[in-house]
């Protein structure tokens, strides 16, 4: 007898080890949760849900690895739900019924169901439309789950029925307490197998994982289970060996500390600097130490518009394309797009005329508040509105030679304003000149 149940403690230990880390260690409690304070801290609206027992259907977005399908686990058991997953993109028509018929058959016996959908922005119009109606009617109550936008990828419909709560991405010192959890668990994580982790060892799984526990956790089990005991039976894992189950070597960059920003300020003070060489320097110093691809890419996007403008309108495709030619390569190959990017950008005429042209546009509003939009350039599509003056003496420009027309497009209480003065570089030349000829025309000032 005691050597079938040695053998069944093997067996249950072999099927075990075959579950990722990740998988094993996964919260079963809110007490046990890690980040995200700000929806299930004390007094916090997803929180508050649960703990009142007042659920409703909710869409889970943030990035990768923040813990999406744990909450929507923990959601279902916090509050003795009746848990069905389901798979937006492996399941059909048939799949969806049998769902449906057994939330009804719950429901009937006084139980509710919760539906996790993951990855539900691969939801088709199809299953977004089956499901809708019992969404409706409370038959289930839905958790989606997605990485991308929801307002894009989910009907408004469903939308509209579902709270959508964002997730941010875990900072380091949440990541590093969810190591060395797993690594002191002798349960369910690696304490058995008597790891020890050197602090830059810690350091450099918590921040390379760029906020996704999960990356960290498997980073953590490929390290200990590859490293051998030592003389005393200790897995002591060290900063090289934490480098090579990241796959990312450690470099003096701190993603949330003062590095990061005088990493990325270096960048974009050498593109505005029109310095292609340092652009491409910071650039690959960035890439190398682990940051992420599309921050650089975003921030690239944004000075494409502050810094260079319509000096060179092409300037932001040029930023954008690359964004969207790394999104669609990914690393190694998708540096070169950034890198095309940098060089465009830091080669590029300058000028900051757009960025202070909407600075003062917006001083003006923020000073001003909601000023009413003179009549004669208002829509007139009813009878009414047309009574009222809604249209009445509006110039259209096309009537006029060379489509311009002497007549006033801002509130009267704001009078003449010229926001916009650009620069003789680049295209804002050509501009410049325009704007001159047309202004002079309507008897406005540059």
């Amino acid at each position: 007898m005691e050597l079938f149940r040695a053998a069944e403690n093997i067996k249950k230990e072999e099927q075990r080890t075959f579950i990722p880390l990740a998988d094993r260690i996964r919260p079963k409690c809110l007490e046990d949760f890690v980040g995200q304070e700000h929806l299930l801290g004390p007094g916090r609206f997803l929180r508050s849900l649960i703990e009142n027992d007042q659920l409703q259907s909710l869409i889970l977005w943030g990035p990768p690895g923040t813990g999406k399908t744990t909450m929507a686990h923990i959601i279902a058991g916090s509050t003795r739900s009746h848990f069905l997953a389901f798979s937006a993109v492996l399941s059909g028509v048939k799949e969806i019924r049998q769902v449906i018929s057994e939330a009804e058959e719950m429901k009937y016996q006084g139980r509710r169901t919760i539906l996790f959908v993951d990855e539900i922005h691969r939801f088709n119009k199809a299953q977004q439309d089956a499901f809708l109606p019992h969404v409706e009617r409370g038959t289930l109550v839905l958790i989606g789950a997605t990485t991308e936008n929801p307002s894009f990828e989910v009907n408004s419909a469903l939308l509209s029925r579902c709270q959508v709560l964002t997730l941010r991405a875990l900072t380091a010192e949440e990541i590093s307490l969810i190591l060395m959890r797993a690594l002191k668990d002798e349960q369910r994580g690696l304490g058995g197998l008597k790891a020890q982790l050197a602090p830059e060892a810690l350091k450099h799984l918590s921040e390379m994982a760029h906020g996704d526990g999960r990356v960290a956790l498997n980073a953590l089990e490929v390290a200990v289970l590859t490293t051998p005991p030592n003389h005393d039976g200790q897995r002591v894992i060290s900063l090289s060996i934490a480098e090579e189950a990241m796959q990312r070597k450690a470099l003096l960059y701190d993603q949330e500390g003062e590095e990061h920003y005088n990493v990325i300020s270096a960048f974009h003070k050498s593109l505005r600097g029109s310095d292609p060489d340092a652009s491409l320097y910071w650039l690959a110093r960035m890439i190398e130490a682990g940051e992420d691809p599309l921050y650089i890419a975003r921030r690239m996007v944004r000075f494409a518009s502050e810094d260079i403008g319509l000096a060179d309108p092409q300037a932001l495709n040029v930023a954008l394309s690359s964004m969207q030619a790394f999104h669609f390569i990914g690393l190694p190959e998708g540096e070169l797009a950034l890198a095309e990017a940098a060089v465009y950008l830091a080669t590029a005429p300058k000028s900051n005329a757009l960025y202070v042209a909407y600075g003062k546009a917006r001083a003006d509003v923020k000073a001003r508040g909601a000023l009413p939009v003179p009549l004669h350039i208002r829509n007139a599509p009813t009878k009414l509105m047309e009574d009222l003056g809604y249209g009445q003496d509006y110039k259209y420009a096309h009537d006029f030679p060379g489509g311009i027309v002497e007549q006033s497009y801002l509130p009267a209480e704001l009078g003449p304003r010229s926001y916009y003065q650009p620069t003789e570089r680049g295209m804002e030349k050509i501009i410049a000149q325009r704007l001159t000829f047309w202004r002079k025309k309507m008897n406005r000032k540059l």
